[in-house]
């Protein structure tokens, strides 16, 4: 009521008086000046400064505000230099968008007026211009890593994966949940939690005193929460932080990642959850290469330089399907020598893995029916004796080895409740009774 009291007494005094003309500069991102496809007379770019060189008629600044990898060229007269204009200080240029003669570039911003807005001491800032620092260096500086090459382009192709992702999903009809971080339920079974406590919570002698009531962990999974929803929507997914207190120090092990989930129900085909894997992982590389083309060249120029023909390989060719047992015998009959001995009923390890795909012409890999004792209860019997197997796929990829799995369900009641009554799980997901009752099959990813 307040605001828009105040913004009738100004429009009528505008009515009957004439109102100042203000013409204000538009303000462009960097990644919206450098694909701007025309001139412009009055416009300013806010952002840090990635390099100065000053000569006797002209002053050049790259500036870059996190929108792009390349950075906008700005051309000015030396007056408008000043002490506190250095590598890493936060400026607002203002001036004129016009066509740069440089062959590498489209436009470049003349100056008309340069304000630096906060000043960086260059002798204690960490990072140096035209330096390229290691990620063991520029992880000492959580606070400030963000702004180094590597490490903002792997942020911006995260974003734009995320989105990817989203919109895969959307597009096919799917609900998005947003599943519980704290819970009762060890989804994984493995024990790997991080249990949740009050800072206060101080039991009486004798007693547990818990803050619900239960013992509640930070997820490992949202899967049981997108069960109960299958039941409800038929197309779920989630895509939200996980955690595992699994204290090793690999890049294969982290204490708190982002995981996408999935459930489908009505589904009673191995090959359809293959499908929406191949099409969800080629669609989000599809975008995340177009999106984000600088990016991803500076990783393949500097950090996985195979990479780049792995990935055109990987888009244009139809995804491999073996089974556990056939990846086994593979195993047994490669020349080379494993650390982990290949057997039926094991594991299969990351040497394991790398070896499938390299053996499968170096394209992702479905590895489907692996032995029901390796899989968690909730995996559907295959009832194929005597290699008793479940209905469970994992998918392999060059230079990783597993990036993602999924099952169908077990629908059949008695099959799931003689399980869990052998696992002593039957009192914990008593409430799987009621909700398999109403829904049939359904998978997760």
């Amino acid at each position: 009521m307040f605001g828009a009291r105040c913004l009738f007494l100004a429009l009528r005094r505008c009515s009957s008086a004439p109102c100042p003309k203000h013409t204000q500069a538009a303000r462009l991102r960097v990644r919206e000046a450098l694909e701007a496809q025309e001139v412009a007379d009055d416009i300013k770019v806010q952002g840090w400064v990635r390099s100065v060189r000053s000569q006797k008629e002209v002053l050049f600044l790259h500036i870059n505000d996190g929108s792009s990898l390349e950075s906008l060229q700005v051309v000015a007269d030396p007056t408008l230099e000043n002490r506190d204009l250095a590598f890493g200080s936060a400026v607002e240029v203002q001036g004129k968008l016009v066509k740069s003669l440089h062959r590498m570039q489209n436009v470049e911003l003349k100056a008309e007026n340069i304000r630096v807005l906060g000043p960086c001491d260059t002798l204690v800032f960490p990072f140096k211009p035209r330096e390229r620092p290691l990620l063991e260096y520029s992880r000492q500086f959580p606070h400030l890593r963000c702004r180094t090459n590597v490490l903002s382009s792997l942020l911006r192709v995260r974003s734009e994966a995320t989105a990817a992702i989203h919109s895969f999903f959307k597009d096919h009809g799917y609900v998005h949940i947003h599943t519980p971080i704290i819970t009762s339920n060890d989804c994984e079974g493995a024990g790997e939690l991080f249990h949740v406590k009050t800072s206060n919570e101080a039991p009486e002698p004798g007693k547990d005193s818990h803050f619900f009531n239960v013992p509640a962990f930070l997820t490992v999974s949202g899967q049981l929460h997108l069960e109960v929803m299958a039941g409800a929507f038929t197309h779920v997914f989630t895509f939200g932080p996980t955690f595992r207190a699994e204290n090793s120090q690999s890049r294969r092990h982290l204490a708190e990642f982002y995981m996408v989930e999935a459930e489908i129900s009505f589904t009673e085909s191995l090959q359809d959850i293959i499908q929406v894997i191949e099409d969800l992982f080629k669609t989000a590389t599809s975008i995340v290469l177009s999106k984000c083309p600088q990016e991803v060249e500076l990783f393949h120029k500097y950090v996985s330089p195979a990479q780049k023909g792995r990935l055109e390989q990987m888009l244009k060719n139809k995804f491999r399907i073996i089974s556990y047992t056939e990846a086994v015998e593979i195993l047994k009959q490669a020349p080379q020598t494993f650390t982990y001995q290949p057997k039926w009923g094991g594991d299969l390890q990351t040497e394991h893995e790398k070896y499938l795909v390299k053996h499968c012409g170096e394209v992702p890999v479905f590895v489907i029916n692996y032995p029901y004792e390796l899989k968690p209860f909730y995996m559907r019997d295959n009832e194929d004796g005597p290699q008793h197997t479940v209905a469970a796929v994992d998918l392999l990829v060059p230079g990783i080895g597993e990036l993602c799995g999924g099952s169908l369900r077990e629908e059949r009641l008695d099959f799931l409740q003689s399980r869990l009554e052998r696992l002593g799980l039957a009192d914990t997901y008593q409430w799987l009774s009621d909700h398999f009752m109403s829904i049939p099959i359904f998978t997760v990813l």
